[in-house]
């Protein structure tokens, strides 16, 4: 398997990292700046022998060397910074993402698509535009991102390991997300009895502005160990064909009462892909929240194709 990594700043570079060390892939490192992938790539490929993998990477600033990628993850894009939401970067990432995708789709039209720059749900939304995929071989990655955040503020909480907790987030990749502590298990003892509902509040709220926290800390740039992480473990999913359930954001085709919106939702995952969208069993307060994070992404979508729409006119 051979994974393009466009983007070569922080997240992708330590995504790069992950699947070489992982052993998971063979990576092609790009970005626009020149030498900036070329230099990550032959600082990695020194680390092989210390490390012991036999995967190869290499660096460019041209979409020939993404040919015959199996998956592509973009990382590409201006990154937050104190103040900004995800959805203040539509406007320059959207257009850094069509572009990207255009690129891509010339070298590598049947690869398997990850997102990961923001804001999140409306880029792959782009994504699959332009890439003219079936649902299968798009999606997002935040909902893993979202859920490792959600279990890591409840381990604390309770003292437990973090991969100890069982929890899902769904929904939109920012404010809107929907933490679901009814559901939520830490050794198969629901969270509720463990933890006042104010103190389960506070979780899902900090999960909520996990993102916004650490940007609030680095001043000039966004959280990448955490995303890297995430990324390398759907693409061990896909390539290791392990029909395992990760929460990822996909097109929803009647879902949830959903349509044709790109939503944060549980998905197996094997080498194709996705291969199955899991519904829950939420209850009516659950599945309204679901709802109303769903109407912010149609409504972030809507905003795109009007800036598009009065460019064109003028």
């Amino acid at each position: 398997m051979k994974v393009t990594i466009v983007g070569a700043g922080n997240v992708g570079a330590a995504c790069a990292q992950r699947l070489l060390e992982g052993d998971l892939a063979d990576v092609y490192l790009m970005d626009v700046v020149e030498g900036l992938a070329r230099g990550k790539a032959l600082d990695l490929a020194q680390a092989a022998p210390l490390v012991r993998h036999r995967r190869r990477v290499e660096g460019g600033n041209d979409y020939a060397g993404a040919e015959g990628s199996g998956i592509v993850v973009i990382t590409a894009g201006v990154p937050r910074k104190p103040g900004m939401s995800r959805d203040d970067l539509l406007s320059i990432n959207g257009r850094i993402v069509v572009e990207v995708c255009r690129g891509l789709r010339e070298v590598a039209p049947e690869a398997i698509v990850i997102m990961v720059a923001n804001p999140l749900d409306v880029t792959t939304h782009l994504a699959a535009q332009v890439f003219g995929a079936p649902r299968e071989r798009v999606l997002g990655m935040a909902g893993g991102l979202d859920t490792a955040r959600y279990q890591t503020f409840i381990a604390w909480e309770v003292g437990c390991a973090p991969h100890e907790v069982e929890a899902l987030v769904l929904g939109g990749h920012g404010d809107s997300m929907v933490p679901l502590p009814r559901l939520t298990r830490v050794k198969n003892v629901p969270l509720s009895e463990l933890l006042p509902p104010e103190k389960i509040e506070a979780i899902v709220e900090r999960t909520r502005q996990g993102g916004a926290e650490i940007v609030s800390y680095l001043k000039t740039g966004s959280a990448f160990y955490a995303p890297s992480a995430a990324v390398a473990d759907i693409v061990r999913a896909i390539v290791r064909d392990e029909h395992r359930v990760i929460p990822c954001s996909v097109r929803l085709e009647g879902e949830y009462d959903l349509e044709g919106v790109f939503l944060g939702v549980p998905c197996r995952l094997g080498r194709k892909g996705v291969e199955e969208i899991i519904e829950l069993p939420l209850n009516e307060e659950e599945l309204a929240a679901l709802h109303v994070s769903a109407e912010h992404v149609r409504d972030m979508v809507a905003a795109w194709e009007a800036l598009q729409q009065r460019e064109t006119e003028s």
